[in-house]
């Protein structure tokens, strides 16, 4: 059978051969490990065609260069021997490329990531478009590798090292003027001209190697290398705590080459990768990337979604400012904004505006393109340019009352065909839809805060939500750039739901005498971006303990707060960042001194902050409270898959990326271990441990979430 190329050679009059790239029936061109023979034997005819005087690689797809290597290659390695091999192919695929006697030039517009632009490297010039997409980076440490074709190799060599270890240990991308400026890409056009002018370069001599900066040049001396790696090596391990260890192997293969010479540099990093791939943080990191691309697919339901052009935000507060942006800045839709006062829709406006003026200053969009996208958002008191809103998102006060008046005002002022999403963080769907004259266009939108960051929204329909409902209201929340996960109408949700119990026990840890520090650096180190009682103050404390009623109602004892510590805290005025006082005092705006735990807190609070426990006890009691619901909410269906439930957790509340997810972590584990941990707690500390039925059966029949089936667990 013939495999479909996707590389194409064709020679022009001018004597430059064009390499196109263009995989066969992919969105996005990945380097596949049966690509390597066609390159290959395009490299074999470059060489043998005399009258050739430059070659040029160019993508046939509309926003792509080439987005990586192809991950499932890892996957389908036996051994760390055979993840060594396929690094080595891609090298010396690479070195060939690098080895040609006529100058070779990567034409790059979209993404240029991981192996993609480690071909880039590899040829002798480079240049790219001035368009939006054009993204250069290579991002495998995100997925607990390094770079395996010589990207740790042929980047500090390009670039300088300490750019080089800047990218590689972080997996940032370089846009079109940031390459340009550190040396990655010779020169950046216009996308019409792509072609014609990396033509032109390879007319020319080959380009010669730039001379890096003084800086530069000195860190890579002997002197200057120690020291920077030196300092790099302690702030890596201050941010990654042990936990992701390609960060120190990245040190080490670049460290290599600079102090041994490139082939032992080859060599170390061909190594590396093998074990690396092997790790279970690696594996953990992938199964996440996998789960979330699978995610990002997933239309939320089988019908077709409704129409879908303009948005309405009823609120302008901080989460309806925050939605009205990423509905004009990322959707693209036309934003009208409801508010009771014309101050809420100013402070929506700027809202907007300041975070459109931060990148202009930061040169990722032109002043012009700001201007546009704030012409987009619009306001009025009433429901003036509501008529024709597909979708009306609402972000007002958590009160049931208002929330169906708001469904009735809606239903009264807008189309027949207009959605209503609450963005709920308790309130139940089904209660706010109960009045609704159309209760099928009815459904949650749970949104978490900072909009423009967080990733994750939580699609909530109630049991009336109609499908065509569900599966436009998924494309919106992709279309704002989120990664949606459909949850059942129950209270909490999912994320919120899982979060309580965990900050809940952070709460009884404080009140039997553990420091607010100790307690939040314990969690860090477990491989959250923030500790429970930092986080409690980052969303605010009123904020965060409102749901908490809501969930002891809907399941009693085990979700009830540690006595009279929320009060005593709430009472004192201490709201958390936001009024500068919570469990931590901040400094006024404008100075520079840290946060600070508030002694005065444990007076407060009866305890003596000289707690006993190590830092593992802590994490341990905190984590397995999550667990245990978790477990529980996949029992209910909360979640629709265990693959929906680690995206929740790490996309939503930062759950440790490298242990892949609650359920990708207990599956790790073993559902016995969890079990016979729990019961070990509940024996400690009482019965708000004690594993669920679902756990108990797992353990019982030695099933996994991930391959669990609904018809495993009878309810």
């Amino acid at each position: 059978m013939e495999m479909t190329t996707a590389f194409a050679l064709s020679v022009r009059p001018d004597n430059v051969a064009v390499v196109t790239i263009d995989a066969p029936g992919e969105k996005m061109n990945t380097l596949k490990a049966e690509f390597g023979p066609q390159v290959r034997a395009i490299l074999k005819l470059v060489r043998e065609n005399k009258a050739l005087r430059g070659l040029v690689f160019i993508s046939a797809k509309p926003d792509n260069f080439i987005a990586g290597a192809d991950i499932n290659m890892i996957a389908s390695a036996p051994g760390a021997q055979a993840a060594e091999d396929l690094a080595r192919q891609g090298q010396q695929i690479m070195a060939e490329i690098h080895a040609l006697p006529i100058p070779a030039i990567a034409a790059i517009h979209g993404a240029c990531l991981g192996g993609g632009l480690e071909l880039a490297l590899a040829c002798h010039g480079r240049i790219c478009t001035d368009d939006g997409k054009t993204l250069l980076g290579l991002p495998e440490v995100q997925l607990g590798l390094l770079p395996g074709s010589g990207g740790t190799q042929r980047l500090p060599r390009l670039v300088g090292v300490s750019t080089a270890l800047e990218m590689i240990l972080t997996g940032k991308q370089l846009r079109p003027r940031q390459a340009l400026k550190v040396g990655l890409v010779d020169e950046v056009v216009p996308r019409t001209i792509l072609l014609e002018a990396a033509v032109a370069m390879a007319l020319k001599e080959r380009p010669t190697s730039r001379r890096l900066p003084v800086r530069e040049r000195v860190l890579a001396g002997p002197l200057g290398r120690t020291l920077l790696f030196s300092m790099v090596g302690k702030k890596t391990a201050q941010k990654t705590k042990g936990n992701y260890p390609a960060a120190n192997r990245i040190l080490e293969v670049i460290n290599t080459g600079l102090a041994q010479g490139s082939s032992s540099g080859y060599a170390a990093e061909a190594k590396a990768f093998g074990e690396l791939a092997m790790t279970p943080e690696s594996q953990a990191l992938r199964s996440l990337f996998f789960a979330s691309t699978e995610v990002k697919k997933d239309p939320g339901s089988d019908a077709a979604p409704g129409p879908l052009h303009t948005v309405g935000v009823l609120g302008g507060g901080l989460m309806g400012g925050g939605i009205a942006f990423v509905s004009a800045s990322k959707a693209k839709f036309p934003v009208r904004i409801k508010d009771i006062s014309p101050k809420g829709i100013n402070h929506a406006l700027q809202y907007s505006w300041q975070l459109l003026d931060k990148k202009v200053r930061r040169r990722h969009i032109k002043a012009t393109e700001r201007d546009k996208t704030l012409a987009m958002i619009s306001g009025s008191t009433d429901y003036r340019g509501f008529h024709n809103r597909d979708v009306v998102i609402e972000a007002v006060f958590e009160d049931l009352a208002l929330k169906q008046q708001m469904v009735a005002e809606v239903e009264t002022h807008c189309a027949p065909h207009t959605i209503f999403a609450s963005n709920t963080s308790s309130l139940p769907i089904g209660d706010i839809a109960a009045r609704a004259a159309r209760p099928e266009q009815v459904i949650g939108l749970h949104y978490f805060s900072p909009v423009e960051k967080m990733p994750l929204v939580e699609v909530i329909p109630h049991v009336g939500t109609s499908p065509q409902t569900i599966a436009t209201i998924v494309r919106l929340a992709k279309q704002q750039g989120k990664t949606p996960i459909v949850v059942a109408d129950k209270a909490g949700f999912y994320v919120n739901r899982i979060l309580a119990p965990y900050i809940n026990e952070a709460m009884r840890l404080l009140t039997e005498g553990e420091k607010v520090d100790h307690i939040d650096d314990a969690l860090v180190k477990f491989g959250f971006p923030v500790g429970p009682i930092q986080l409690l103050d980052e969303v605010g404390i009123d904020t965060g303990t409102k749901i908490i009623p809501v969930l002891e109602s809907a399941y009693g004892e085990r979700f009830s707060a540690p006595a009279n510590i929320v009060a005593a805290i709430l009472n004192d005025d201490r709201k958390g960042r936001k009024n500068g006082r919570g469990f931590y005092l901040y400094a006024a705006k404008g100075r520079t001194s840290k946060k600070q735990v508030d002694p005065a807190i444990y007076e407060l609070i009866h305890a003596a902050g000289q707690g006993k426990l190590t830092d593992a006890q802590c994490a341990e009691r905190c984590v397995m409270m999550m667990l245990n619901e978790a477990a529980r909410c996949f029992d209910e269906g909360v979640i629709k898959s265990a693959r929906d439930g680690d995206i929740g957790a790490v996309f939503g509340i930062g759950f440790p990326p490298f242990l892949g997810g609650p359920f990708r972590y207990m599956d790790t584990l073993g559902a016995g271990n969890v079990v016979a941990t729990l019961q070990r707690l509940a024996g400690q500390y009482g019965p708000r441990f004690e594993p669920c039925e679902p756990l108990l059966q797992m353990a019982s029949q030695g099933l996994k979430f991930w391959t669990a089936k609904e018809t495993d667990l009878v309810s």
